[in-house]
């Protein structure tokens, strides 16, 4: 068998796995946020935070809810590393420096998990599980919990009421998030990943000296990694690792997983609109965005010259032999189309263009499907974005589900779409501008520009990947990729949680002859074309200096 027909047949099977998991997961997750019942566990989680899970909530309040908790997880995951050479299972690992643990605990709690450190080198066993890993829970949780809030503006008519927020974070982690979790970590397990509390191993020579190994909780913290699109991995080479990811099964399980809730929440969100085909359109255009970056991909990197490439069978510098350039592409699409981070390569070796389509994937806004909640969120304000545009066209008041798009709705979409493109572009100018974080680039020239250009693409579309040529372990680095991260983070949710409020507000709209009818094909073929319109308009030039300048000259 080719290269080109064993990845072409895992798209296949992967497409065949996410479609049998579409109808049962989406269902499950629209009853999970639309039930009045509290689990018993639950309401003792209510009781210790003393929070009261059926109190409604309009916008301010739900805001104040995410800013609140996130703040809190940022100080206790922070003092955590401070604190980790006191720290039992430390495996004597010293306490964190002050800029990597802001930078560190600002990426995990904001759903990103950028990674400037070795995890093997650097994180204890209590850091890695009591910090790393519960933020990998309630950081997707708080994404699922923000994306279900605008759902209901949407479902919801003359009330700014959003639902609870304390009640959809417990119920994100204890029904969806930790069975999935615990389901595919026992998968791992049995497929050959580690997972025990073991100490540090020397297991032989290395270039004249001694390797040594660490072992830990990895199976758990990878499936969560996966399953709530978070990515940091607990080894330096990440899902590259065979400890992570030790066979052909488990790369594309690994990928299954990250893709499955992001693509079923497509469902959820047209069972509670009360229009399954609303779901079935916005579903389409993720699918639609997210087949064709794979199959670019992977036309990239097959597509190779001269004779080495020819005998490896495509473009293999920085890529598993194990698994091989067409399951390295889906998996780099994947990644960089939601807000996993996750890789089973290193996209610094990818072609020109093919690192282009990395970069290009988080600057879309990572919603083909996106990360968890997060996806759905921003492909709701892009459709928002896309009926204005349509509305324009026919000279009628724009309407989206029954709700009139008016001045408000679209200044908050407007700013929504607006703030990731202005802090990537302004950081990356500053840190091309400056003199010392050039020092930190591997690479001259174009694809030394665009390891700066996907590091400030990666934190503030909250990715977490990297070109890993740059080395981000510095001052600059830690700070400013840390606070790209909080921004890119919070401001849009702040308003997409004003959007939501505005639309619960509304009154509904009947359909007239003269509606949009946005369960068509034409409105999801109008959807991707905004999309890719709006995205290349803003990243073009940057792009352009960067990847398609090294492209071209390949």
């Amino acid at each position: 068998m080719g290269p080109v027909l064993a990845g072409v047949l895992q798209l296949l099977a992967l497409i065949a796995a996410l479609a049998l998991a579409y109808v049962p997961l989406g269902n499950y997750m629209a009853r999970v946020y639309s039930s009045d019942k509290h689990w018993r566990v639950e309401k003792w989680i209510y009781k210790g935070i003393g929070a009261n899970p059926n109190t409604e909530m309009r916008w301010p309040a739900y805001l104040r809810g995410v800013l609140a908790f996130s703040a809190v997880s940022v100080v206790f995951l922070y003092l955590l590393q401070r604190l980790q050479g006191h720290l039992p299972g430390s495996l004597g690992f010293k306490a964190i420096d002050p800029d990597q643990a802001f930078n560190t605990a600002t990426s995990f709690v904001t759903n990103t998990n950028w990674q400037s450190y070795y995890g093997e080198q650097a994180m204890g066993h209590v850091v890695q599980t009591a910090g790393l890993a519960v933020q990998n829970f309630v950081s997707a949780a708080v994404g699922i919990a923000v994306a279900v809030a605008l759902v209901r503006g949407f479902a919801r008519s003359r009330t700014g009421e959003l639902g609870n927020f304390w009640s959809d974070l417990v119920r994100g982690v204890t029904r969806i998030l930790l069975p999935l979790s615990v389901v595919a970590a026992i998968v791992l397990v049995a497929c050959g990943a580690i997972q025990n509390f073991s100490g540090i191993h020397e297991v032989g020579q290395f270039m004249g000296g001694h390797q040594q190994w660490n072992g830990g909780a990895v199976a758990s913290q990878e499936a969560i990694k996966e399953v709530g699109t978070n990515g940091g991995g607990y080894f330096n080479a990440n899902s590259a690792h065979p400890f992570e990811n030790p066979t052909p099964f488990t790369n594309l399980f690994e990928i299954f997983l990250l893709l499955v809730i992001p693509f079923a929440l497509t469902r959820t969100f047209g069972i509670m609109v009360g229009s399954i085909k609303q779901g079935y359109a916005i579903l389409a255009t993720m699918a639609t965005i997210w087949v064709g970056f794979v199959a670019l991909m992977m036309w990239t990197e097959f597509a190779h010259h001269g004779p080495a490439l020819q005998i490896a069978g495509g473009a293999m510098e920085g890529k598993e032999t194990r698994f091989g350039v067409g399951a390295s592409s889906i998996f780099a699409v994947s990644t960089t189309l939601t807000s996993t981070g996750a890789v089973d390569s290193f996209h610094s070796s990818f072609t020109g263009l093919g690192g282009g389509i990395t970069m290009l994937g988080m600057q879309l806004g990572e919603i083909a499907p996106g990360g968890t909640g997060s996806g759905l969120y921003g492909m709701l304000v892009m459709a928002i974005i896309a009926v204005f545009i349509a509305g324009l066209m026919v000279g009628r008041t724009p309407e989206y589900l029954g709700k009139k798009i008016g001045t408000r709705e679209i200044k908050f979409a407007a700013c929504y779409i607006l703030i990731t493109p202005a802090l990537v572009l302004i950081f990356t100018a500053a840190a091309m501008a400056l003199p010392t974080p050039g020092n930190s680039m591997t690479n001259s020239g174009a694809h030394g520009f665009s390891e700066i250009l996907y590091a400030y693409s990666s934190a503030a579309n909250n990715n977490g990947s990297a070109f890993a040529g740059l080395n981000a372990d510095t001052q600059w680095f830690n700070s400013t990729l840390g606070l790209v991260m909080v921004l890119g983070r919070f401001l849009p949710m702040v308003f997409v949680l004003a959007l939501a409020g505005s639309l619960a507000e509304q009154k509904p709209v009947p359909a007239t002859a003269g509606t949009l009818r946005t369960e068509k094909p034409l409105f999801t073929g109008l959807l991707v074309g905004a999309i890719l319109i709006i995205t290349g308009l803003t990243y073009f030039p940057a792009l352009a200096l960067g990847p398609l300048a090294e492209g071209l000259a390949s």
